[in-house]
């Protein structure tokens, strides 16, 4: 097997693993705060021994270990409000709603680089805004998990837009482990403050959760960002970014397998369905289309 191929089989693992993390997140019966606690703290303990023994730790100043690690309390919330919509809602809204992070970044990239709004990418994103209010207006049960989706989906964009400086300047290893261990930092004085305030107890995973959360951790976050490293030693990071958009579609199917969640879904549900999937694919062209050009 070429190394070509190799590469693009180890994507494609990797956007499957993405997807898993859904439903991952729907098996694990803790809520969304303690969830991500736990998958950061076993992040955070499977990355420090790799990025102190496998390489040679970058010299990051103060005041971008001070960046990145508010990128991890972003990312935090945007997982929290993430695994919550799964929670309220179901996998496949959770994964609909997260379709939305290419109109909220269209929208505020602008505004953080001071460049010109892309109506293109404004209109396409408007196309999977409109299959999102399908499913809000008409399954009127699931509004909740809706509005909690959309806004990890706004936490996701602008994560994304901050990542893009850091990027070029650290290994994916050196950013990921100061974005996790802020982020952990983070969830571990809400849940000290949540306890405090409100006198509860703290909750420990069954040993079920361990087991997924364990997967959930080391295989769909530490793993799978070990695959897209190797893959992008041999593609461009644009298939990758193409690649990506199927992403959700992984998500939704394996839903619909193990959970049968179609079985809970409205009219409402298909025609956005349909909607964000005709967005997808008009960003996919469009995309593929500007490629060729250059």
């Amino acid at each position: 097997m070429s190394s070509f191929k190799r590469s693009l089989i180890q994507l494609h693992v990797f956007v499957f693993l993405a997807g898993l993390t859904a439903p991952l997140g729907n098996l694990i019966q803790l809520n969304g705060l303690f969830l991500v606690f736990y998958r950061m703290l076993l992040t955070v303990l499977a990355l420090i021994p790799i990025y102190l023994l496998h390489q040679q730790p970058a010299k990051v100043p103060l005041k971008d270990k001070g960046k990145l690690m508010l990128i991890g309390v972003l990312i935090a919330i945007h997982w929290v409000c993430f695994y919550g919509s799964i929670k309220l809602a179901n996998v496949s809204i959770a994964l609909v709603c997260i379709s939305s992070v290419g109109l909220f970044t269209a929208v505020l990239e602008p505004f953080f680089f001071k460049t010109k709004f892309i109506w293109n990418d404004i209109l396409i994103g408007l196309l999977s805004l409109i299959g999102i209010l399908c499913i809000f207006q008409f399954d009127i049960h699931f509004r909740t998990g809706i509005l909690v989706g959309l806004v990890s989906a706004f936490f996701a964009s602008i994560f994304t837009i901050i990542n893009k400086r850091l990027t070029d300047q650290y290994t994916t290893q050196t950013i990921q482990t100061f974005e996790m261990t802020g982020g952990l930092g983070f969830l571990t004085i809400v849940i000290l403050g949540i306890g405090l305030f409100q006198q509860t107890a703290f909750i420990f995973p069954s040993q079920k959760d361990w087991f997924w959360l364990i997967i959930l951790s080391l295989v769909c976050t530490v793993l799978a960002n070990h695959l897209m490293l190797s893959a992008l030693k041999k593609i461009s990071a644009f298939t990758l970014n193409v690649s990506l958009n199927l992403e959700p579609v992984y998500g939704i199917i394996i839903a619909i397998v193990f959970f049968q969640e179609h079985k809970q879904m409205g009219i409402g549900f298909f025609i956005g369905m349909s909607l964000i999937a005709i967005s997808v694919m008009l960003q996919m062209i469009r995309v593929l289309s500007q490629q060729k050009s250059k």
